[in-house]
C-alpha cells in the first residue's frame, strides 16, 4: 500500500512561493504582470491566507519559468536518486477536488517530472499556455476511468490504456464528465529553460 503524504499547507504553499519569487529577483507587481494574477492575491497566497487552485498555481509557477512538480518538490533530498513514497508532496486542488502526487526524484538533472494524479467526476481544469515557451511537452496515460481532453483545436476521449502527448505552448483542459474516478500518470518533459529577465 502506497504510504500517505500530508499535503503542504498554505503557509508552506506561499512560503514556497515567496521563496521562489525571490530567488528569481521578480516583485510582486512584475509577476502579477507576467501571470495575470493580481497583487493583491499574489500577497495573500505568499501570506497563507489564500490557497491557490491548480489553475492560478500553474499560471504563477510558469511565469516563473517552474512547473508544478518543481513547485511542490523544493525540498527534495539533493541529488537523491531514490524518492519513496512517503517523500512524495501530495497537493489537493481546493476547486476541483483532483489530487496530484509528485512521484519522480529532484534534484537528479534530468528534465523529466512524473505525476500521479486522481481526476475526480465532473472535474475540468484548464490550463493556459506557459507565458514563457521553453518546448515543454507532456504525456497523459491514463490508468483508470475516463477522461476527455482537449489540447489546442482537438479533443480527445481517452480509455485506460491510451496514451496522449501534448505540448505546453497550447491550452489544455482536462474534463473528466463521466461518473468515475480517472486515475492518470502524467511524464512531463521540461524542454529548454529560457532566461526570463528580473532572473538573478
Amino acid at each position: 500500500m502506497m504510504e500517505k503524504t500530508p499535503s503542504p499547507s498554505d503557509a508552506d504553499i506561499g512560503e514556497r512561493l515567496r521563496s521562489l519569487r525571490q530567488r528569481h529577483a521578480t516583485t510582486l507587481d512584475a509577476l502579477a504582470q507576467r501571470s495575470g494574477v493580481s497583487r493583491a492575491m499574489i500577497s495573500r497566497i505568499e501570506r497563507g491566507e489564500a490557497n491557490p487552485t491548480a489553475q492560478l498555481l500553474a499560471r504563477l509557477c510558469h511565469a516563473l519559468g517552474t512547473t508544478l512538480s518543481r513547485f511542490f518538490a523544493e525540498d527534495a533530498p539533493p541529488e537523491s536518486p531514490l524518492r519513496r513514497a512517503g517523500q512524495q508532496h501530495v497537493w489537493r486542488d481546493p476547486e476541483t477536488g483532483y489530487v496530484r502526487r509528485a512521484v519522480s526524484p529532484e534534484a537528479t538533472g534530468s528534465p523529466v517530472d512524473i505525476v500521479d494524479v486522481g481526476f475526480p467526476p465532473g472535474g475540468r481544469v484548464v490550463f493556459e499556455p506557459q507565458p514563457f515557451d521553453s518546448g515543454a511537452t507532456q504525456h497523459l496515460w491514463l490508468l483508470e476511468g475516463r477522461m476527455t481532453m482537449t489540447a489546442g483545436d482537438e479533443t480527445y476521449h481517452l480509455h485506460p490504456g491510451d496514451c496522449l502527448f501534448m505540448r505546453l505552448g497550447e491550452t489544455i483542459v482536462f474534463s473528466n464528465p463521466h461518473a468515475e474516478m480517472a486515475r492518470y500518470a502524467i511524464i512531463l518533459h521540461r524542454g529548454h529553460p529560457q532566461t526570463n529577465k528580473g532572473r538573478s
